[in-house]
């Protein structure tokens, strides 16, 4: 029996949590644009003789000080607020996005990850928490929110308007304690991908030549070793869950279809996701490999990790068939 009051809520914070993602959005947007050049360091013009008051020495003219000049202190100011304004609406969205999927598990009596508007919506909340926490541990990764929640959004508007199903019991096959686990562990996987493929997209913007150098937003980008690192972190968390998620998927297609493995496929691609990623995390240890090389292998690895989400689901034919969206 579905509580339509819960369902009904679950859609307008579905709503809310949008509107606030695009807030948060706009924020993110002009802290970009206010702040200043990464790794730059903002100088102020003193006179000599002041600087000689205090060393003395004697002397006119200018001197170049590393110290933020009066514009470039309010420009600094202003930006972190943006920054600090961006985030704490991205949790305030999150928090909404959250209460999405709670309120649609409530109105089903069951886990909200049981079709793809859940799933795809569970994934997205997912990518959302993890660029959060690593945005509150190191502030300087706020400036990549533009690239994180333009895609959120446009990805639950995507969700809302073409995956969306009305909250109600999942279907026979999916009545298994292993939808806990399997799919959980899918969800978690996919959602820090998500980030990670991310980074490696603009760690390749911000590491072509001449870019540390240039002006505009991709100067204002973290640096490229910083994006590296995320993109690589945030990777290295991901894969075993995936490792995870394929494993307990093949115990749970023993024990629903009496096989392991038939390449099905979602099993397929679920495999090939596993293997690029696996040798991306090899590329980032391999000379020759490490830099441009590995990431543009991470950035495949989402792609796959998309093409497994919509194509595999949507499109193609297979056991997997039951989790479209209807």
């Amino acid at each position: 029996m579905t509580d339509t009051s819960m369902a009904a809520l679950s859609d307008t914070l579905f709503s809310v949590s949008v509107a606030l993602y695009s807030v948060a959005l706009v924020a993110f947007c002009a802290e970009l644009a206010f702040g200043r050049r990464s790794g730059a360091a903002p100088r102020r013009a003193v006179s000599v003789a002041a600087a000689g008051a205090t060393t003395g020495t004697a002397g006119g003219g200018v001197l170049l000080a590393d110290r933020p000049s009066d514009d470039e202190d309010v420009a600094t100011r202003r930006s972190n607020r943006w920054g600090v304004l961006a985030l704490a609406v991205t949790v305030l969205g999150a928090l909404a996005h959250a209460g999405v999927l709670v309120t649609r598990g409530l109105a089903a009596d069951r886990l909200p990850w049981g079709n793809m508007y859940e799933f795809a919506t569970a994934v997205v909340l997912v990518a959302v928490v993890a660029f959060t926490a690593f945005a509150v541990r190191s502030p300087a990764l706020r400036h990549i929110g533009v690239f994180v929640l333009a895609p959120v959004i446009l990805g639950l508007v995507a969700i809302g308007l073409g995956l969306y199903t009305e909250a109600a019991p999942v279907v026979a096959a999916l009545r298994s304690y292993w939808l806990a686990i399997h799919v959980t562990a899918a969800i978690l996987g996919f959602g820090i991908f998500l980030v990670s493929g991310i980074a490696s997209i603009l760690y390749l913007v911000r590491s072509r030549p001449g870019a540390e150098e240039g002006t505009g937003f991709v100067s204002r980008l973290p640096s490229a070793a910083a994006l590296d690192r995320l993109a690589h972190r945030t990777a290295v968390f991901g894969f075993p869950i995936w490792t995870f998620a394929v494993i307990a998927g093949a115990i749970w297609a023993e024990a629903a279809w009496g096989r392991f493995w038939g390449w099905d496929p979602k099993e397929t691609w679920s495999f090939v996701a596993w293997v690029v990623y696996a040798a991306y995390l090899h590329a980032r240890t391999t000379a020759g490999w490490r830099g441009r090389p590995a990431a543009w292998v991470n950035v495949v690895g989402l792609v796959v990790m998309i093409f497994n989400l919509t194509f595999v689901n949507l499109v193609s034919t297979g056991l997997h068939s039951y989790a479209g969206v209807n």
